[in-house]
């Protein structure tokens, strides 16, 4: 039974964590943040996150059935991103291999754990319909943690994936519309093994994979309404909290700073901490900004730090590097467009350059643009091309001053990690 005292209630959490990249840090900053309340939380995941996640304050447990990644090794990715040309057939092999595929695995697992202890709350990944069915068959309040911007159309709001800016005319509302249906329907090619999943645990099948979600009583959007797109209006479930900025355990390294007397602008370039096949987009960019008159910090990432690039005498490599230190300084940000990564950068009124390589990475770059916070470039630019956008950035104020802007709205939403506890509390006493 859920206690409650004077300061509020005390909550037994079931969250769910799984090893995808940039999802990882909002998820161990949720479960910092209410542990650090004095919730006792609990978090199933992969291996990978069990000292980060007892660091943070939680209880670990490791997936049994599901999928469970032992490292953040390339050669452990459950989908190899960099070796899949056409974005549709990653995604598919995304949805049959973690997000929808093998849910009725991560649905025991998160039943079993529930069994063995009850939980007050159960914190769902809104991209594991596994987590999300075994909230619905144990009947506990559930609420879906999204890493970034929703995967979940929202009314107004162009569909997830192409990167398309909001609809302005009768031809962009066809498109939206023809590209949602094609989306829709590319779920529901998996309806059958989730029905299946269903029917395994003795409740009823859904007409739409999209339908499962809807079963969650709460959808907390971990980035801020500023950044994203307006929407037509936003349902009760949907909740903005805000980005939520753990800093990754593995980056450790510091950066010492530019060298002496050095007044050049200074331009950080991060692309990833997981594996895209980002080396060649790395090599054009150092290649582009070899004669620029500025210095480069590149950082590469847990899963980069082996890898070997040429860089001239503006360009400093660091394997496992904070970006907060960097920031600091910074005057552009040259990145793959990960959600955390941007928020980052606009927190410190950072302008930027983007160049997605999928994932989430083209609608956060689109918002980018819309906001006039940077540019959007296609990744297979040419060295040209990079330098002058980055010059471009640089010379003209207008971007820097939208960044900084952004940057001040986002922060006067509040922090992040406070409004998801304020939400999970409320959402659980109204559930009583």
């Amino acid at each position: 039974m859920m206690k409650t005292t004077d300061a509020g209630p005390h909550l037994r959490i079931l969250a769910v964590g799984w090893e995808g990249g940039g999802n990882v840090p909002p998820t161990l900053a949720a479960v910092r943040a209410l542990a650090g309340r004095g919730h006792d939380v609990r978090l199933i995941a992969d291996d990978t996150m069990s000292a980060e996640a007892i660091e943070a304050g939680a209880r670990f447990l490791p997936w049994k059935r599901a999928p469970n990644r032992p490292d953040r090794s390339p050669e452990s990715c459950f989908v190899r991103d960099w070796e899949i040309a056409d974005p549709m057939a990653g995604f598919q092999r995304w949805c049959e291999r973690i997000f929808v595929g093998p849910a009725q695995a991560y649905a025991e697992d998160i039943l079993e754990a529930l069994a063995a202890e009850p939980s007050d709350f159960l914190l769902g990944s809104d991209l594991l319909f596994g987590s999300i069915l075994a909230g619905e068959i144990a009947k506990v309040p559930t609420a879906l943690l999204a890493a970034n911007i929703s995967v979940w159309p929202l009314p107004g709001q162009p569909p997830f994936g192409p990167g398309f800016q909001p609809a302005r005319s009768a031809a962009d509302r066809a498109r939206d519309a023809e590209v949602s249906a094609m989306v829709e329907q590319v779920w529901d090619g998996f309806l059958p093994g989730l029905n299946a999943a269903r029917a395994h645990f003795g409740v009823a099948p859904l007409a739409h994979v999209l339908e499962q979600p809807l079963s969650a009583g709460r959808h907390l959007l971990a980035t801020s309404s500023s950044f994203d797109f307006p929407t037509e209006r936003l349902p009760d479930r949907v909740r903005y909290v805000g980005p939520l900025l753990e800093m990754p355990s593995w980056a450790r390294e510091r950066w010492a700073g530019p060298p002496a007397g050095e007044i050049r602008p200074l331009v950080l370039v991060s692309f990833s901490s997981t594996n895209q096949g980002q080396a060649d987009v790395l090599q054009r960019v150092i290649s582009g900004l070899a004669g620029e008159p500025v210095e480069v910090v590149l950082t590469l990432g847990k899963a980069l730090e082996g890898l070997r690039l040429q860089s001239p005498a503006n360009v400093i490599i660091l394997a496992n590097a904070a970006h907060d230190d960097i920031l600091t300084m910074a005057r552009a940000v040259v990145t793959h467009g990960g959600h955390g990564t941007i928020m980052r950068s606009l927190r410190h009124g950072v302008p930027l350059v983007v160049l997605p390589m999928g994932r989430d990475q083209n609608d956060n770059a689109a918002r980018v643009d819309y906001h006039g916070a940077g540019l959007r470039l296609d990744p297979s630019a040419p060295p040209q091309m990079l330098g002058e956008a980055v010059r471009r950035v640089l010379s003209e104020p207008s971007f820097a001053e939208r960044a900084l802007a952004l940057g001040h709205a986002i922060a006067e939403e509040g922090p992040g990690p406070a409004r998801l506890v304020a939400e999970i509390e409320d959402f659980v006493l109204r559930s009583s």
